[in-house]
């Protein structure tokens, strides 16, 4: 999604009373209040009030497993999830790294080996893009798609060799950071995993799990683009061999495959599941370099391809056939992605040292994968103020929301496509405090992710109009015990990402946007009383004439 596309409303109101669950979409000027007044008859008047801004620190910590890396889910109930790699550094966020951590399955229960005296011949670690196709350009930068075609005479293929056709096709992903010149490559490593990945640990949740790693199990450099092959015959034009899109690592480490693998063929370790996961408990995918860029792949698609040979006898003579050994790293996997971060001597790491949630921040951070979000309140004062126009005045609110303009200073994406989205959500508070988000379940959150975004110059608008006039309405809402109670100013918690939906277009929930894995970050204007562009609160509201 561009900037272009984000000039037109933003979808996702999302409103929660008990374990009902409500969808609307609230144009600019609600009609929730306009129907109080005759069209003719109505006056408009928007006036703005200061608002509260400030950093919210979620310590560079997110839930990244499974099921918390969703965009969607299918009739099915589940999606492939999106994974992040890479890594780069600028002077407004500091550096952020992301890694990838999976588990594996054989592709049986006792796998056999098909024959005796089985030995690797190489192994193969393929990448895959979100979606693997080439007709979603959303993963692709579609202006440097290039195909190179060419013949060669002398192509093996079951013991002879033939004349044969090849195509290559090469897409450059979607980057977010630094690109091209000596930005162009990073090296991926694979390293074993020696840390059982256990769902029913929340520690192995986070994106900053304590993940062990063993061997090395080889490396590839990264170019920035993936691939996709198609071999055919030249006399006939028949299919030899058709590799789908992505990113080919061959793994070095061919013994450990040896040892760890084929030597196990019959053992307790091969026997299942469950044992082989305890046994080899995953892999570990890792950039080396901190300044590169992030990039996003799909966990569920890659590819661990072991080739090996085997003894084959038939009528006295012994031949060695290869084949191949395909571990499942689809769903029945755990995942997780982990994220670090080295904020020192960052404008961020000043700006936490020094947020203030009395008095607001002169600039807010908000980052995915854990990096900070912004918290934004409507002052008391000014709920009181509202209160009191609607009792003398009889205003009714026709619209409402919450101006952030970018702050000059924030760190833009130039060289590829900016997706900003954001999540905006009324939470709860505890002694002051705000709660962690994780803890609230759908019944607890009143929502609205409601957004409109303006070019020049450059700021978004969250609508808060049903929100607002609740609270000066005096509306009610169920509270934890089922009792009516009136709806209360909260806070706003706003973040990257979107809201994940189901296969029918309806959201699943509060907690489930795809802030886990959105690689974007903005700066934008806070409460700073000398900025004209600081963040308010602009309510537009009429009176009968």
């Amino acid at each position: 999604m561009t900037h272009t596309l984000k000039r037109t409303f933003v979808v996702i109101l999302l409103a929660i009373f008990g374990s009902t669950i409500l969808y609307n979409c609230e144009p600019d000027a609600d009609s929730l209040g306009e129907q109080l007044f005759d069209k003719d008859a109505a006056a408009g008047t928007e006036i703005p009030y200061d608002l509260i801004a400030y950093n919210y620190n979620n310590n560079d910590s997110i839930r990244s497993d499974a099921a918390r890396l969703i965009s969607g889910y299918d009739q099915n109930g589940a999606v492939p999830t999106t994974g992040v790699l890479g890594a780069f550094t600028e002077n407004q966020f500091g550096m952020q790294k992301a890694s990838y951590v999976t588990q594996l399955r054989m592709p049986v229960d006792n796998f056999d080996f098909t024959g005796p005296n089985a030995k690797v011949d190489s192994v193969v670690l393929v990448v895959r893009p979100p979606a693997n196709t080439a007709n979603n350009t959303y993963f692709f930068e579609q202006d440097s798609i290039k195909t190179n075609t060419y013949e060669k005479s002398d192509f093996p293929v079951d013991g002879e060799n033939i004349a044969v056709s090849i195509s290559k096709k090469t897409y450059p992903v979607r980057k977010y950071g630094k690109i091209g010149g000596i930005s162009k490559s990073m090296k991926i490593n694979v390293e074993e995993s020696t840390t059982f990945m256990d769902t029913n640990n929340d520690a192995l949740t986070r994106s900053n799990a304590n993940v062990t790693t063993g061997e090395l199990l080889g490396s590839g450099v990264f170019d920035g683009n993936v691939s996709s092959l198609a071999i055919t015959k030249k006399s006939d034009g028949s299919t030899v061999f058709t590799g789908n899109l992505g990113f080919r690592i061959k793994l070095s480490n061919t013994a450990f495959f040896q040892t760890h693998i084929i030597d196990k063929k019959g053992k307790p370790e091969l026997q299942d599941a469950s044992n082989f996961t305890r046994y080899f408990k995953g892999i570990k995918l890792s950039v080396e370099e901190t300044d590169r860029y992030l990039f996003q792949f799909s966990p569920n698609d890659m590819e661990l391809i072991m080739y090996y040979k085997y003894d084959k006898t038939d009528n006295g003579t012994v031949t060695r056939p290869q084949t191949t050994l395909k571990f499942n790293l689809g769903s029945a996997n755990a995942h997780l992605g982990q994220y670090e971060y080295n904020r020192s001597g960052s404008a961020l790491s000043n700006a936490l040292a020094t947020s203030s949630s009395q008095v607001g921040d002169p600039k807010i951070f908000v980052q995915g994968m854990g990096g900070p979000s912004a918290v934004v309140r409507i002052p008391d004062e000014t709920i009181a103020a509202l209160k009191d126009l609607f009792v003398k005045d009889k205003i009714g609110i026709i619209g409402a929301k919450i101006r952030f303009y970018v702050d000059p200073s924030s760190w833009v994406n130039k060289n590829s496509t900016e997706d900003r989205r954001f999540t905006i959500v009324p939470i709860k508070t505890k002694t002051g405090t705000i709660l962690d988000f994780s803890s609230f379940s759908l019944d607890t959150l009143a929502g609205l992710s409601l957004y409109y975004y303006n070019q020049k110059p450059e700021y978004y608008d969250f609508v808060v109009t049903k929100t607002l006039k609740d609270i000066i309405e005096g509306k009610k809402e169920k509270d934890d015990k089922g009792d009516d109670v009136l709806i209360v100013n909260r806070p706003f918690y706003i973040n990257t990402g979107s809201f994940v939906s189901s296969a029918t277009g309806s959201l699943v929930g509060a907690l489930r946007t795809t802030r886990a894995f959105d690689m974007n970050r903005v700066i934008l204007t806070g409460t700073e009383k000398t900025n004209p562009n600081r963040v308010q609160l602009r309510v537009t509201y009429a009176t009968k004439k």
